[in-house]
């Protein structure tokens, strides 16, 4: 029930990942990486407010309240708004944003109208994450995973026509990105129109009210993605200074491949969410027992099998984001990989055990437990750092070093 969003929160960017490091090589996986910290803080705002809308539309409409209704409307209109500052920047500064994530001139010639057309499509990414928790939350996930198939599909076909035989280069892998949620939010609302719907449109004015209340058991999805956003940046920003743009472009395919697992844990949490919060709406205690059981269970098997899959064909998983071939930058991501894996035997249980508390309403357990997931990354501050197995040395000041007065 819940595989759809995993496949939704991967597939935009991985096929982007794939078709882009076709077109455009190493710096086209660089740049495609300093963007994913702005998706993230997209993906951050639309998973708070969907989720936890149609969790307390869920525990609401269990309990026969008819104050469900009223969170639908509110969450729609709540992250249009939020979405007005993000279409602002993708309209007039998105070389601001780029230069800001530690984009150099080429970076940001390359990345400008990519970045500028995601930007703009914010509100649809957002209204995606609303549209399809409350459908499947209405007892239609079916209809939800169909809807996410669908848009991901024409994100993959169309990235390829738009990148390749129509020329469009990076701009049409971004439009192929920023159509592929409208296709998603338009199957999902062929819902609305069945007779077993029971989401109504409220006319009303924006509550914020009701948006904290949902926001508070939506924490848990906006601190990840959140957390995620941070620690991408840091590392890029680190990277570029200590090996450019081909360490970036390592770090990106150990991203996007982390992004995959992450969504697949995310899957099984959200999956499993619309059934704890009936049984916890209608107070059946061994139910929620039974799901929670279920649902770790299927984390920790789940995330030794990725583990498997990583360390068995690191080099395979490499080469599909290295068209160009370079020996440094698998190198970097053949390590990145097998270590990063590691944390899900951990991170995989954390997730499921997250959602599973905000689905039971317990958001301030929720936020502490996403809050333990993700730590802080220390870098090495001495003269070098580890990277792909590689004492890398960082760059020096030219005003550190000392002129010979005397030259030979």
């Amino acid at each position: 029930m819940g595989s759809e969003m995993c496949i939704r929160d991967s597939c935009y960017i991985l096929a982007d990942t794939y078709f882009i490091a076709q077109a455009a090589g190493t710096d086209g996986v660089a740049m495609l990486n300093l963007c994913l910290p702005i998706y993230n803080f997209i993906f951050a705002f639309g998973s708070m407010i969907g989720l936890g809308s149609a969790t307390r539309y869920a525990i609401l409409k269990a309990q026969n309240d008819e104050r469900a209704h009223r969170y639908f409307s509110n969450g729609l209109m709540c992250a249009i708004l939020i979405a007005v500052p993000f279409m602002l920047v993708g309209a007039f500064c998105p070389d601001a944003v780029l230069r800001l994530m530690g984009g150099d001139a080429a970076i940001v010639a390359l990345g400008l109208q990519y970045t500028r057309i995601f930007l703009l499509f914010t509100p649809f990414f957002m209204c995606n994450y609303i549209v399809s928790a409350f459908t499947r939350n209405d007892g239609d996930p079916s209809l939800a995973m169909v809807a996410t198939l669908s848009g991901s599909l024409f994100n993959v076909v169309f990235d390829y026509i738009f990148i390749f035989p129509m020329g469009w280069g990076l701009p049409g892998a971004a439009l192929a990105t920023a159509i592929s949620p409208v296709i998603s939010i338009s199957i999902c609302s062929l819902h609305f129109r069945k007779p077993t719907n029971g989401v109504q449109f409220v006319r009303q004015r924006p509550s914020a009210r009701l948006l904290l209340q949902s926001c508070q058991l939506g924490i848990s999805g906006f601190v990840g993605e959140m957390s995620s956003a941070v620690t991408t940046t840091v590392f890029n920003l680190l990277l570029l200074r200590l090996a450019g743009n081909v360490a970036v472009a390592a770090y990106g395919v150990v991203a996007n491949f982390a992004l995959v697992a992450t969504a697949i844990f995310n899957g099984v949490s959200q999956g499993a969410q619309p059934l704890v919060s009936q049984c916890y709406g209608k107070r059946d205690r061994a139910g929620v027992r039974k799901l929670l059981g279920l649902g770790s269970g299927t984390a920790l098997a789940l995330a030794a099998a990725l583990y498997l899959v990583v360390f068995g064909f690191t080099d395979a998983l490499v080469a599909i984001f290295n068209s160009e071939n370079s020996a440094l930058m698998a190198r970097y991501a053949f390590t990145g990989m097998r270590i990063y894996f590691i944390g899900y035997l951990f991170a995989g249980f954390n997730i499921v055990s997250s959602g599973y508390l905000s689905a039971v309403n317990r958001p301030t357990e929720a936020s502490i437990t996403s809050c333990l997931l993700y730590t802080s990354d220390a870098a090495d501050e001495e003269d070098s750092v580890d990277l792909g197995g590689r004492r890398i040395p960082k760059k020096k000041k030219k005003h550190n070093k000392k002129k010979n007065k005397y030259p030979k």
